[in-house]
């Protein structure tokens, strides 16, 4: 297997928007270190943590200047000492080592963040299915324990984060609720087998959830947006109900009133996805083994809405940052 001397990749050389930091440039190309392989990158899909990574506003901060993204579909082609060499060749699906990040032909992964990508799905839809998936089944299934028949509120719904959770919800077999900023996103979401979708830019969220549930509230609010939008979902949470908290895509972190949860008997949970990969690998795979299943079975596909040239990749992020995107936008590799 011939690996290049150098390769095109993005980089991030001074903190700021996406379109005013990236640029292209020429690299050598990594060689793994011990518990590490080399990846050639076939798809990589873009991620809000890649805008907060160039913005110097993620809770990892990798020293200038590093490649941005953080989840891809490739190939397996070197390794380093302690990783199996019969992974090489191997399709998968990964979260790379930064600064050796995923928008360039090649990357670094860890080997314990090596997945064998779903064979149901293109190379696209692979890079797309793994941290938002992922976070969904933890966010839902664990962290929550949605149950069959309760009722799901997700925020930000044709988004990335949304469109996976709006999926694994109706696979529990929850009703679902998405929340979208336009009428224009609403159609995807209805696509997706959402019971009801409420534009929160001409109706009250609060208001439209009680209508829908007889005035019982959403079980479970999943959130990725924060600030007002946070609170208008918490206003519609019901008794002994579950806020999931996501993560902060709106720009504002959220300022809990906790006499409101104490008042309404609901939970506030956090997630952070990335501790489990530490905390509890084994739960990681599990899961991941659980989610191609869901593929196999139909019940779950990433909604790839555009396919970038890799020459568009700054102005991708750039758009994902504005609230612009319809879920999912990846980027090919360089020609």
């Amino acid at each position: 297997m011939t690996i290049a001397d150098s390769m095109t990749a993005w980089q991030v050389a001074s903190l700021g928007e996406p379109g005013d930091v990236m640029t292209l440039t020429e690299l050598p190309v990594p060689a793994p270190g011990p518990g590490q392989a080399l990846v050639e990158v076939w798809s990589t899909a873009l991620n809000f943590p890649d805008v907060l990574l160039a913005r110097g506003q993620y809770q990892e901060r990798p020293d200038l200047p590093f490649t941005p993204g953080v989840e891809l579909c490739g190939m397996v082609v070197a390794v380093g000492q302690g990783v199996e060499r019969s992974r090489i060749g191997e399709r998968v699906v990964a979260t790379p080592q930064l600064p050796h990040g995923a928008l360039a032909r090649y990357a670094i992964v860890a080997a314990a963040d090596l997945f064998t990508a779903p064979p149901g799905l293109d190379d696209a839809a692979a890079s797309a299915m793994h941290i938002a998936y992922q976070t969904g089944w933890f966010g839902l299934y664990r962290r929550a324990a949605l149950r069959v028949g309760e009722t799901l509120l997700v925020t930000a719904a044709a988004g990335g984060v949304g469109t996976a959770a709006v999926q694994l919800g109706k696979a529990a077999g929850a009703r679902v609720i998405g929340v979208v900023g336009s009428e224009a996103k609403a159609d995807v979401v209805r696509s997706l087998g959402a019971d009801a979708v409420i534009d929160r830019s001409n109706e009250d969220v609060a208001a439209a959830v009680k209508r829908f549930t007889g005035g019982r509230g959403a079980d479970v609010v999943y959130d990725s947006v924060g600030g007002s939008v946070y609170a208008a979902a918490a206003k519609a949470v019901a008794f002994e109900g579950r806020i999931v908290v996501v993560g902060f895509a709106g720009g504002t972190v959220t300022e809990v009133a906790l006499n409101h949860a104490l008042i309404k008997n609901y939970s506030i949970i956090g997630l952070h996805w990335g501790l489990y990969r530490a905390k509890d690998p084994k739960l990681v795979r599990r899961a991941h083994d659980e989610l191609v299943r869901l593929v196999d079975a139909g019940g779950v596909r990433p909604v790839v809405s555009e396919r970038l040239p890799f020459e568009e990749a700054a102005q991708g992020l750039s758009r994902l940052a504005k609230g612009e995107t319809v879920g999912r936008l990846t980027v090919l590799p360089p020609t």
